[in-house]
């Protein structure tokens, strides 16, 4: 009987030994569970942080590109280009020379045919002003006729030259035309009215006396652009 209660409580010992021993595992595997709990939230904290910083960056690059195109780089560039316009602009302005004024210029027409069958009038005029101007171009001309119509007339086919006049010199112009040997032309020309070109005054011209008398009409006449003398 002694051993049988040596025996019982040995097994009772045993027992109560393995509980502690259960027990104590349970709670190691719940310490363990937890810190793998905190593991991946602390994770997730990290993957948080890293997502907030990310737009951070972005907004870092985005001023990066906006210093790359930059408006004042583009604004220095414009100013640069019209620089070099703005100084040709006011040189050119100040190499041209001013049209010729109606006022400035001496006019006179003289008959100047060089056959009996070619009729031409030319039309002088001398700057009589203090400054060199430009005559340069197709004058203005209507030709006044005896019964107190005027006619313009029509621009021959050449091209204008370069003319021009310092104080003195002079510009010449003519008209051309065939001349009615008949004598019975209907064309009675009195008077030729010159707007100088470029400009808008005009001046009367009597009708050359030596002038031969006019095939035609008046829109049969050509003038001519003006050149120089010399």
């Amino acid at each position: 009987m002694k051993h049988t209660r040596i025996a019982a409580l040995a097994a009772i010992s045993l027992a109560a030994t393995l509980s502690l021993t259960a027990c104590s595992g349970d709670g190691s595997g719940k310490d363990s569970s937890a810190k793998g709990d905190s593991t991946p939230s602390s994770a997730g904290s990290s993957s948080s942080s890293d997502g907030g910083s990310k737009p951070g960056g972005g907004s870092n690059s985005g001023d990066s590109t906006a210093d790359n195109t930059k408006p004042d780089s583009g604004g220095q560039g414009t100013q640069a280009g019209t620089r070099p316009g703005s100084t040709n602009g006011a040189a050119t302005t100040s190499n041209k020379v001013a049209f010729c004024k109606t006022e400035d210029l001496a006019i006179d027409a003289t008959n100047a045919a060089p056959d009996k069958t070619s009729g031409r009038i030319n039309i002088t005029m001398i700057n009589r002003g203090s400054a060199t101007c430009s005559a340069t171009g197709f004058a203005g001309v209507d030709i006044k006729d005896a019964d107190h119509t005027s006619n313009p007339i029509e621009r021959g086919p050449a091209q204008p030259r370069i003319t021009i006049l310092k104080p003195g010199d002079a510009a010449i112009f003519d008209l051309a035309y065939t001349i009615d040997t008949t004598g019975n032309s209907l064309s009675t020309p009195t008077n030729i009215l010159v707007t100088p070109p470029n400009e808008t005054h005009t001046v009367s011209l009597n009708w050359p006396a030596a002038a031969g008398q006019i095939k035609g009409a008046y829109t049969d006449v050509q003038v001519y652009p003006t050149h120089t003398t010399k």
